[in-house]
């Protein structure tokens, strides 16, 4: 079960109030390990500093200083004379907290404090005191324990921390969820603050209770905001992981920091409405003198196009005049078009009308027509059909007559066979006489014995086997060579690859490190510029300046990236020089001009040899071997010989074992081997273990464990100069090989010159061989072909005299003669009847031919009747033809005059329209009136067509229109035509061309900007009514902030110089103002050695001992100005020499423990023998152990050393209270 540290209240002792908080912590594996949790970082730039790294303060004692006697403050010039406004305090403002209670807490000062499951905390609960509380402990046991919990107890971010976001990560190792409990002092009259915040591990929930009530966050922060707690302000709350943020805080942060911490409550509230108000006075002032000057020129520029606007509304009048006309011409013409329409369609209804009645009276005539036209059709019909029989017949006489004489034709053949016969005996007589006579010849041909110079086969097959023999042994010779050529060629193709490789790799060295130079660029633009600025200035420089580990340093093993990686950590990006001035001048060049800006400074170091700084490595090559360790960080590396020193000095690369593999790795022996010489780091698998000795007890081990983060640099290599030799070397020697292979490939091309000539002459006997087998086969093709002829002819005289005899043929000849007679006989028979046949039908068609002439004479004659009746039928028909095109086109015309009259309607502007539309209103009023006149009088006058008298009155009513326009005219209706319309338009197209053409703009812009201008002038009366009321403001927020701010300072700064001065130091604070109150700032300038001058507090130019110091000095400064109930600083001491800190303790005892201080919590790892401690002190003692009492009493006496002394007496009798007089009172 978990274990009880509890302490009873506060006022027990008059002295030194001490209280120890015993904290039992979870066994893992037989040892005790604190659970660390490290800060996510973004990128490798941004990572800290390893701890490592040697302080420029080191421990020398408890009353001697490595610096030398105590100096005198110096100003900013190095003068002894004070600067400023000299070391006299101004006189303090009572701008403090809430009134302090009747136990005298501040309301928001913690009185109570309880943790369960809590980071390394298994349960404790403990009462802080009203002024300083000292936290002290060895490393490991929970003090910065305290500091997470009051942070996020009360509802703070855990990024304020500087380690983990997680929240559930805060929970103690292996248990579910914990809380934490925080009393604070609530305002008089009021019941304490509770708070309660239960974090689950899993989901990394929380949730809180106020006074035993569920509550948000949201009501915390509002009730930490009204009691002044400031836990997110490093003035007031500096964790140990962020001592290093506070020196890199920005000038103008730091101001606004420490008005939030100190002084007068008001003064963040002022700066606020001086920002924002300077800022708008500055915009508004900026507007005014930009409008003025605006309005300036948009009233001369007004003013000179005048004229222009006049001309453009003269030219307006006109354009609408256009418009107008533009629009009344398609109307006109429309109206004429339509007037027209409608005479024609009168016109085209009454010929139409006519054509009926005279096709009517002409239908009978036309009726008889189509009978006789009918009839005429079925004659020409039965005519053609006879016709076409009668040409059939004809057809089928023909070949009758083809028939007849194609067998007169055979028969005159078969008698000239009759005959031919006795003379084709004759010749098969002949035929096999000749063919016995080339019978007898070609077997005397064949007795013939070959010639007597042809050679033997069998000679031939032995001269060529002995041919082949020799030429086999020239193609193996020929062989053996193109297999050496062959390996010269592969040597030459081998070298030259190999020389292109090593180009290609020569070639990647540069790219590599034109890589690195990109990527630090992307990361850290102040670092690339600066290496730029190195390589173009290297004469500046005595000797080689190395640029950053990131461009100089090679991996060997890219297996060890991660982890050396860890190792280099923050230092990546430092200049490392080999002599103290060329540090000095690339310090003062770069950091001290600004030159990359005032936020763009680098790291630069330089430490001179000693033997001292040389620390030997923890464990030798022996022992590293046998813990099964890879080896050193440092044989992991290829660097320049220069830069070893920083690597061993600075980095500790040689005393920092690594092994990939961990699980054959004795981590408790590495331990106890690192820790013989005080402590270090050495690695396993992907853990970094930082091993320290503790101060107190037994000094054991203890170690910190940390999980190594993937590497984001070291992945790259830089151009090595050996390697780069390497290279060049391999180039020159594939050059040497390449020209020994073309010596080599030039006697082989040598040799087989001579084996190729011996091939050639085996060649040539090869065909003299050849040619004399050909002389033996065409010997033997010759015989062949003799007895193929002798057989092919022996047949044939065998066919001859086989063949029949002549009277055998002359008799099958007559045979055939006879039957082609008979067939003769039958075709002439039907030949005969098929001619009577045709003169019989064409009889008949004659007829039928006759019968057709004589109805078609018939049908013209009644042809030409019709035709003289329709003439008048025609002449009419052809006069509707005419006028009914016109009135189509017209009809057509008078649609188109439509659609673009209403397609100019619906596109013209507002201001044509409106006018068409009352010039239109008063036509279509005329329009109405003359037609209801005109229509009763084709009432009264009827409608005849033909008729004189009608187009009598068809004149007097045209003569009637004409009075009527010219009435409508004097009445102001338009009753223009369109003619008369268009030389209206060429009248006003030529008034438009006289008008100089002005920009349709330049009325608009001008009315524009006319409303421009008095909108602008009653701006401007607003604006400086604003700025008067601005300025005013400003006036009245700064001669409240200013002279505040300035006290505020001056007495900060005036503790501040005189807590460097007890240490033999100098420092100031000064404001540095501005026209923009945003960059007012407040810098903190300090000196740490005599030959300095007073510089400026960086991030990057002191040491991280004088960082603390200063960072501690400051803090104690505000500590009597400060508003906030309590602060707290964590670990701050670290790096100090022992007279420093000593002197930092005393001035904080005695600053923090004045009566009207705020509570304040110092935690710290160490303590220094005989120093100053107050009565309002209170020290809590975290110890921790394995070996707790399971029966600690539930009074709280426990958690007190005299106490814990009363129960060791009652447990252990007189012997235990000797042993306590001894150990005097605490």
């Amino acid at each position: 079960m978990p274990r009880r540290a509890t302490s009873p209240d506060a006022t027990e002792n008059t002295r030194s109030k001490r209280e120890k908080v015993k904290v039992k912590e979870e066994k893992d594996k037989g040892k005790q390990r604190a659970r660390v949790e490290e800060e996510n970082e973004d990128d490798a730039q941004d990572e800290q500093e390893e701890e490592n790294t040697p302080p420029d303060y080191e421990d020398e004692g408890e009353e001697g200083s490595p610096r030398g006697p105590k100096r005198r403050r110096t100003n900013v010039n190095g003068d002894s004379a004070p600067s400023g406004s000299g070391t006299q305090l101004p006189k303090r403002e009572n701008v403090k907290t809430l009134p302090r209670g009747d136990d005298g807490y501040i309301p928001g000062s913690i009185v109570r404090i309880q943790l369960r499951n809590f980071v390394t905390y298994d349960f404790v609960e403990f009462f802080p005191g009203t002024h300083l509380n000292m936290i002290i402990g060895p490393n490991g046991t929970g003090k910065s324990s305290i500091a997470c919990a009051i942070a996020l107890g009360l509802n703070f971010p855990p990024s304020i921390l500087g380690r983990s976001n997680v929240l559930g990560s805060y929970v103690k190792i292996g248990t579910e969820k914990g809380y934490i409990e925080i009393e604070l002092k609530a305002p008089k009259g009021k019941k304490n603050y509770v708070i309660r915040r239960t974090i689950i591990a899993i989901t990394n929930n929380s949730s809180f209770t106020l006074n035993g009530v569920s509550a948000s966050g949201t009501e915390i922060k509002t009730k930490m905001a009204e009691l002044n707690v400031q836990v997110g302000n490093l003035c007031s709350f500096l964790p140990q992981d962020r001592v290093s943020e506070f020196a890199g805080m920005s000038p103008q942060q730091l101001l606004k920091e420490t008005q939030r911490a100190a002084g007068n409550p008001n003064l963040e509230n002022w700066h606020d409405t001086l920002i924002i108000a300077g800022k708008e006075h500055r915009e508004v002032q900026q507007k005014i003198k930009d409008e003025e000057s605006t309005l300036k020129q948009m009233i001369e520029r007004n003013e000179g196009i005048e004229n222009d606007v006049a001309r453009y509304k003269e030219r307006k009048k006109i354009e609408h005049e256009i418009g107008l006309l533009n629009l009344l011409i398609p109307v006109a013409e429309y109206r004429e078009s339509r007037v027209k329409y409608f005479e024609i369609k009168e016109l085209q209804r009454k010929l139409h009308a006519k054509v009926q009645r005279l096709k009517e009276k002409n239908e009978p005539a036309h009726k008889r027509l189509k009978e006789m036209d009918a009839n005429l059709k079925d004659t020409e019909k039965r005519r053609e059909k006879l016709k076409d029989s009668t040409q059939k017949m004809f057809k089928d006489l023909l070949a009758a007559a083809e028939v007849c004489d194609e067998l007169g034709v055979e028969s005159d053949k078969i008698a000239d066979k009759l005959v031919a016969l006795k003379e084709s005996e004759k010749e098969r007589e002949k035929d096999i006489k000749s063919l016995t006579h080339e019978i007898a010849q070609l077997k005397e041909e064949l007795n013939k014995p070959p010639p007597e110079n042809l050679p033997k086969e069998a000679d031939l097959q032995t001269e060529k086997t002995k041919l082949n023999a020799e030429r086999n042994i020239n193609q193996n010779k020929k062989m053996e060579l193109d297999d050496l050529l062959k390996d010269v060629h592969n040597k030459i193709a081998r070298e030259k690859q190999n020389q292109a490789r090593a180009h290609a790799e020569l070639t990647k060295l540069a790219d590599d490190d034109a890589q690195k130079l990109n990527h630090i660029a992307r990361w850290d633009r102040t670092a690339y510029e600066a290496i730029l600025w190195v390589r173009k200035n290297r004469d500046l420089f005595k000797m080689e300046v190395f640029e950053t580990p990131y461009m100089r340093v090679t991996m060997k093993d890219l297996r060890y990236a991660n982890v050396l990686e860890a190792c280099i950590g923050g230092q990546m990006r430092t200049f490392i020089t080999q002599c103290q001035e060329d540090c000095d001048t690339i310090n003062r060049l770069v950091n001290d001009a600004n030159m990359f800006g005032p936020n763009g400074k680098i790291t630069t170091w330089f430490r001179p040899y000693t033997e001292k700084n040389d620390t030997a490595p923890p464990m030798s090559r022996e022992e590293l071997r046998e813990l099964r360790f890879d080896g050193y960080a440092l044989d992991y590396l290829e660097f320049p010989p220069g830069m070893e020193w920083f690597l061993r000095c600075e980095v500790n690369l040689h005393r920092i074992p690594i092994a990939l593999d961990e699980r054959h790795v004795n981590v408790e022996r590495a331990m106890d081997l690192v820790a013989r010489s005080g402590g270090g780091t050495f690695f396993c698998g992907s853990t970094a273990n930082k091993v320290s000795r503790s101060k107190y007890g037994d000094r054991l081990p203890l170690n910190l464990t940390s999980d190594v983060k993937p590497a984001k640099n070291l992945r790259t290599l830089a151009i090595d100069p050996d390697v780069q030799r390497q290279i060049k070397e391999a180039i020159a020697q594939a050059e040497m090989n390449l020209a020994i292979a073309e010596e080599e490939k030039s006697d082989i091309n040598k040799r087989l010159d001579g084996v190729y000539a011996k091939d050639r002459e085996f060649q040539q006997r090869h065909n003299e061989i050849k040619e004399r087998s050909e002389q033996i086969k065409n010997e033997l093709k010759r015989r062949q072909r003799n007895e193929g002829l002798l057989k092919a002819k022996s047949a044939n005289l065998k066919k001859l005299k086989d063949a029949p005899s002549i009277e055998e043929k002359r008799k099958a000849l007559r045979e055939q003669l006879k039957l082609n007679a008979v067939q003769r006989a039958k075709h002439a028979r039907e030949y005969t009847d098929l001619a009577y046949t045709i003169i019989a039908q064409h009889d008949k068609c004659t007829i039928a031919a006759l019968e057709y002439m004589q109805i078609s004479a018939n049908k013209h004659a009644l042809e030409e009747l019709c035709n003289r009746k329709d003439k008048q039928y025609s002449d009419t028909l052809q006069e509707f033809g005419r006028v009914q095109e016109q009135y189509m086109e017209i009809k057509a015309q008078s649609k188109r005059a439509l659609e673009e009259t209403r397609k100019m309607l619906d596109e013209a502007p507002e201001d044509v329209r409106a006018a068409y539309d009352e010039i239109e209103v008063a036509r279509v009023a005329w329009d109405n009136k003359l037609k209801e006149k005109e229509s009763r009088s084709r009432r009264r006058d009827g409608d005849e067509d033909g008729d004189d008298e009608s187009r009598e009155r068809g004149r007097g009513r045209e003569r009637e229109r004409e009075s009527e326009k010219e009435e409508a005219r004097q009445s102001g209706v338009d009753v223009r035509t369109s003619d008369e319309l268009k030389e209206e338009l060429e009248a006003q197209s030529a008034k438009l061309e006289l008008n100089l053409h002005t920009n349709a703009g330049v009325v608009e812009l001008y009315e524009k900007r006319k409303r421009d201008i008095e909108q602008m002038t009653k701006t401007l009366e607003e604006r400086k009514k604003k700025e008067a009321k601005i300025e005013k403001e400003i006036k009245t927020a700064r001669d409240n902030w200013q002279p505040a701010l300035e006290a505020l300072v001056a007495r900060i700064g005036a503790k501040f110089s005189l807590a460097f001065d007890r240490i033999g130091c100098a420092g100031e604070i000064r404001i540095s103002q501005d026209a923009d109150y945003e960059k007012w700032a407040i810098n903190i300038f300090v000196k740490f050695r005599d030959g300095e001058r007073l510089q400026q507090l960086t991030a990057h130019r002191q040491s991280g001992g004088e960082r603390s110091l200063t960072t501690i000095l400051y803090l104690m400064s505000l500590t009597e100005e400060a508003r906030a109930p309590f602060s707290l600083v964590d670990e701050i001491n670290q790096g100090m020499d022992q007279r420093a800190e000593r002197a930092v303790h005393n001035s904080l005892v005695n600053v923090t423990c004045q009566a009207d201080s705020a509570q304040y919590f110092l935690i710290t790892p160490k303590l220094l023998p005989d120093l100053q401690y107050h009565e309002r002190m209170k020290i809590l003692c975290v110890y921790n152990g394995e070996w707790l009492p399971d029966d600690l009493p539930e009074d709280g006496s426990a958690g007190r050393m005299r106490g814990m002394l009363d129960l060791y007496e009652a447990r252990h009798g007189r012997k235990g209270a000797a042993g306590r007089a001894g150990r005097g009172d605490i």
